[in-house]
């Protein structure tokens, strides 16, 4: 029996996890990649990974790698292929397409163009071909293209590996049970102490480490894997895999699950009872303010609302909570958040000794670990303790988001943003001094103009009792008025500018006749904040 090549498909962030799932299974040439690991293995190893790991998705076996630089030579590669060894014209499959590729646009049109290639190799030769079915057929093909390297691949799990078999009920928002699984593998816990999770929901954080502590293998609720409708499935050596409980191991210590509501609690009782954990995994109805230090030593891994259902003040309240019990009630012990918003971490007020990026779904979160002491950071320092941090969280940037949706800047730029803003308001208060300053000289230097301004409008007042006196320039520009209306007034003005010989061009090469002004000298005001200019100097 010959080895192959497999890949393991898996959520970002867990990577490192799985490849360590292989190694123990006895995998060969174990490589880590994107939301992936490949590795070689037999038949055998095969039908172990679908059964046995925790945080795989879904095991692929590629059949041939090729290039291709458009959904046409993907058609004539595929068409080539000796297809009667894997499939007849009776038999049914199904086409599963993941792209990442300026050339091709589309993954659906791709999957098409895979089915038609199929399709068209059995008419040619058979003149018949095999069925296309969506539901549970016999054979699933996998295509993946990065760029222009393709590859093509059978699927040997079917339906997802997350859907394990004994969930029979859910919440509004269940956990992704390899999520589940890596989180509490990520921590190291393994059974050795209490299990606690204060916001269980359905139960299945607790389910997933009750199957850890016992090393049950998840596979074993399971209904079904796509391999065993392969021509070459072997059946025995199957089923040797799945009755093999020889690795199983007996759990000492118990699994605590709370929640306030009482709807999700039943439901998560009725998952634990499907998943015959019972005898180890305690679900109660306990709000988490009402959260009490346990008599042994625990492990705490918890998943808290998000804000999707709830309201921001209760969310914020939730993690303020969160945060004070673990700081007063679970002092000496580990706890381990989940959480998508940075502004929902600073609520819980404890320094996180490690933070590790994962996604739930389409959110960015991160996985931060609080190590619980007596009194302050400070203290505990001073007396030769330190947190530990000997664990090496994943090479990959975490994107948290705050509740507005909106990216926390780096500290690179938060340093940036103060030292400008401490720019800034240094040059606005230098500002304002400057301007006061300034202000200030201003109204000294105009107090003396101020005074004589208002003597001038005492003496125009007085005048204006009287007589009205002659206006300066007045025979400068002598104006007509022959009317009251609008028209007459033009007219008039028209025919002073006409009478007017100072207004007519000079002649060529002429000079302007000088006149003498009988303009006087005190007719002359001088510029505002300027110097009365002396006409009788030369």
């Amino acid at each position: 029996m010959g080895e192959f090549e497999m890949i393991a498909k898996t959520f970002q962030g867990l990577e490192e996890v799985l490849a360590k799932e292989l190694v123990a299974l006895g995998a060969n040439n174990v490589q880590i990649g994107r939301r992936m690991v490949s590795f070689t293995g037999d038949k055998a190893l095969m039908y172990k990974a679908n059964f046995h790991l925790r945080t795989a998705v879904r095991i692929l076996k590629p059949i041939m790698h090729f290039k291709a630089s458009s959904a046409d030579e993907v058609y004539e590669v595929i068409k080539a292929v000796d297809w009667e060894q894997y499939l007849n014209w009776g038999s049914t499959f199904s086409v599963d397409a993941v792209v990442y590729s300026d050339v091709f646009r589309h993954s659906k049109f791709v999957a098409y163009r895979v089915k038609d290639a199929i399709a068209d190799h059995f008419n040619e030769k058979h003149g018949k071909r095999p069925s296309v079915r969506l539901n549970n057929p016999d054979l699933i093909f996998h295509i993946h293209i990065a760029g222009e390297d393709c590859t093509l691949a059978f699927d040997s799990s079917g339906e997802s590996l997350h859907r394990r078999g004994y969930r029979v009920e859910t919440g509004a928002a269940p956990i992704n049970e390899v999520l589940a699984a890596g989180m509490i593998m990520l921590t190291g816990w393994n059974g050795e102490c209490d299990f606690i999770d204060p916001m269980c929901g359905s139960g299945t954080i607790p389910i997933e480490a009750a199957l850890i502590a016992r090393n049950i293998a998840p596979g074993v609720f399971r209904q079904g894997y796509a391999f065993e409708k392969w021509n070459d499935f072997d059946s025995e050596l199957f089923r040797s895999i799945y009755e093999d409980d020889s690795a199983e191991r007996e759990f000492k210590h118990k699994i605590y699950g709370y929640d306030v509501d009482g709807r999700m609690v039943a439901c998560a009782r009725r998952n634990v009872k499907s998943a015959m954990m019972g005898d180890i995994i305690e679900i109660e109805c306990r709000d988490i303010k009402d959260f009490v230090q346990p008599e042994e030593r625990a492990m705490m891994v918890v998943n808290p609302p998000y804000g999707e259902r709830l309201v921001l003040e209760n969310l914020l309240n939730i993690y303020k909570e969160l945060g004070a019990r673990l700081k007063h009630s679970f002092q000496g012990n580990e706890a381990w958040v989940i959480s998508s918003s940075y502004d929902c971490f600073d609520q819980i007020g404890l320094k996180a000794s490690a933070r590790i990026p994962l996604y739930n779904g389409d959110l960015d979160c991160e996985f931060r670990k609080y190590e619980m002491f007596q009194g302050k950071y400070k203290g505990f320092r001073d007396e030769g303790n330190a947190l530990k941090k000997d664990f090496a969280p994943l090479k990959r940037k975490s994107r948290l988001t705050g509740l507005d949706g909106e990216q926390r800047p780096s500290r690179k730029e938060r340093e940036a943003d103060n030292f400008s803003s401490e720019i800034d308001s240094d040059s606005m208060r230098r500002r304002r001094e400057l301007e006061s300053y300034f202000d200030s000289y201003k109204s000294r230097k105009a107090a003396p103009r101020r005074k004589s301004e208002d003597e001038g409008k005492g003496e125009r007042r007085a005048d204006n009792r009287g007589e009205r006196r002659e206006k300066p320039f007045a025979n400068d520009r002598p104006r007509k008025f022959e009317g009251d209306k609008r028209g007459d007034f033009r007219q008039g003005a028209r025919d002073n500018r006409k009478n007017d010989d100072s207004r007519k061009p000079y002649a060529r090469g002429g000079k302007p006749e000088r006149k003498e002004s009988n303009r006087k000298q005190g007719d002359f005001k001088p510029l505002r904040g300027g110097k009365r200019k002396d006409f009788n100097r030369n």
